[in-house]
């Protein structure tokens, strides 16, 4: 074990003073975890009190200004907004001279690279954008989850290594992403991250119809595996009875949803067609169980619940 003393963050050179527009879930948790690695955070902007009680837990001791003065005060400032709200952000704060050259100005959002900070940039900040990979929930538990989360970085060459550095401090992992890509690489992650949130709320409530006493319980073992195969193995971890070709089975299922779930109908079927495309196309679903099972999922979309079998069950084989 290393029993070398560890210097104090405080003692490091280069610490910068840190300040938060908009104390949304993000900023203030990049903020504290700022301040673990020695840096101070100075200033913060909260209008609603959910995000001022979020910035005096968060942030203690920080004042609450309006945003201007936390640029005033800031060497480094974290514009931890909605993407929408952004552009007309930046382009205000320029614009009323609130930006000093030198100032490293930071934004969070997936959707957007450094272009969007130009207006910022041609008053002379330095844009940096890095967008961790990570769902937050406001409270202290989110600093904890930083540790080994990925970020999406893009800036100006030249504020590269600034960046990534910036990154490695809250304890992430950095990862560039090209200005033109940063819309695509948001897409993908909503629809890892938000639609799974999505699909897991709709199977909770389906097994609670089910009378499944402990839906959370009995999901999270299943989930927790299928999601590591696929992490693992990509599609080659499909199962299940699209993969299958059971054609029956999923008219069964597209009759109940129906019955006891209609909202839940739509998404079915479109799941269900896209985990059909990628079985057929990597060799897991058979192309002589394809044809019926594309037909019962047409029929479903149509408003029919496909092929009936005698005893008016919907299992065909």
């Amino acid at each position: 074990m290393n029993t070398t003393p560890q210097p104090d963050p405080r003692d490091r050179p280069a610490r910068l003073t840190v300040g938060v527009v908009g104390a949304g879930r993000v900023g203030p948790a990049l903020a504290a975890s700022l301040q673990l690695a020695g840096h101070r955070p100075v200033a913060v902007s909260a209008v609603s009190d959910a995000s001022r009680r979020r910035a005096g837990q968060m942030l203690p001791d920080v004042p609450v200004v309006p945003p201007a003065d936390v640029l005033e005060r800031s060497e480094l400032v974290l514009l931890t907004v909605p993407d929408d709200a952004l552009p007309g952000l930046v382009a205000g704060l320029a614009d009323t001279g609130a930006v000093r050259p030198g100032q490293l100005l930071v934004h969070t959002s997936g959707r957007y690279g450094a272009k969007v900070l130009d207006p910022a940039l041609r008053a002379g900040a330095l844009p940096l954008a890095l967008h961790p990979a990570m769902t937050f929930t406001g409270t202290p538990v989110d600093v904890q989850r930083l540790a080994g989360c990925s970020f999406g970085v893009t800036a100006p060459e030249e504020l590269r290594l600034a960046a990534e550095a910036l990154v490695i401090e809250m304890g992430g992992e950095p990862e560039w992403i090209a200005e033109e890509n940063r819309p695509l690489y948001h897409a993908a992650l909503a629809l890892g991250a938000n639609h799974l949130v999505t699909l897991v709320a709709q199977s909770l409530e389906l097994l609670r119809a089910a009378g499944v006493g402990a839906p959370d319980r009995m999901l999270g073992p299943l989930l927790g595996a299928a999601l590591d195969n696929a992490l693992r193995s990509g599609d080659a971890a499909l199962t299940g009875p699209v993969a299958r070709g059971d054609a029956g089975t999923v008219a069964a299922h597209v009759a109940e949803l129906r019955r006891h779930a209609p909202q839940t109908v739509a998404g079915y079927l479109a799941m269900a067609r896209a985990t059909a495309d990628r079985a057929l196309a990597h060799g897991l679903l058979k192309p002589e169980l394809a044809e019926d099972l594309l037909g019962v999922l047409a029929d479903g979309a149509a408003g029919t619940d496909g092929p009936e079998s005698p005893d008016g069950t919907g299992e065909t084989r």
